[in-house]
């Protein structure tokens, strides 16, 4: 038996791993916990319904694949300690514009950015949006939320808020 003849069986069982959305066809979205949340900013609260992605491979699919997001959702993306400041995102197969802001580990935000989807089929094409501060867990909305309700660096998501948020 050659050597191409041995690898075929191996091939084929590392292929069958493939998702289905790598060939062209839908997958049902992965259902993660949702959880109400608040941003409190300037004395204002603004409630939130967020998905927590909190587990290496929840957290690396993120929003990837989504058409839409609901106005007042998003996803938390959760860890267990500190990432240095050059840790980033990126939107590799995300197909909606977001916004990120990377959050202490009391719930403050450190830093906000923009990010546009990457039309490219190659993941290194794709840019990375870096914190530029350290940081614990990040929230990514959709483009404009956090303008639009006047919300940035030093206001606060406090997850879960367990149905209060400030008047």
């Amino acid at each position: 038996m050659n050597i191409i003849t041995a690898l075929i069986p191996f091939c084929a069982l590392a292929l069958a791993g493939c998702g289905a959305a790598e060939a062209g066809k839908t997958t049902e979205p992965v259902k993660l916990q949702q959880v109400q949340a608040c941003f409190a900013s300037g004395g204002e609260g603004y409630p939130v319904t967020v998905e927590i992605a909190s587990d290496p491979e929840e957290r690396k699919k993120g929003l990837m694949g989504r058409r839409d997001l609901d106005e007042n959702a998003g996803m938390v993306f959760e860890y267990q300690e500190d990432r240095p400041a050059r840790y980033g995102f990126w939107m590799y197969k995300t197909l909606i514009p977001l916004d990120i802001a990377f959050l202490d580990e009391r719930g403050v935000i450190v830093s906000v950015r923009h990010m546009l989807p990457c039309t490219s089929s190659r993941s290194s094409d794709c840019p990375i949006y870096p914190a530029g501060k350290p940081f614990r867990n990040a929230v990514e909305m959709n483009a404009g939320y956090f303008k639009a309700h006047r919300i940035d660096e030093g206001d606060r998501l406090i997850w879960p808020s367990e149905g209060t948020c400030p008047p």
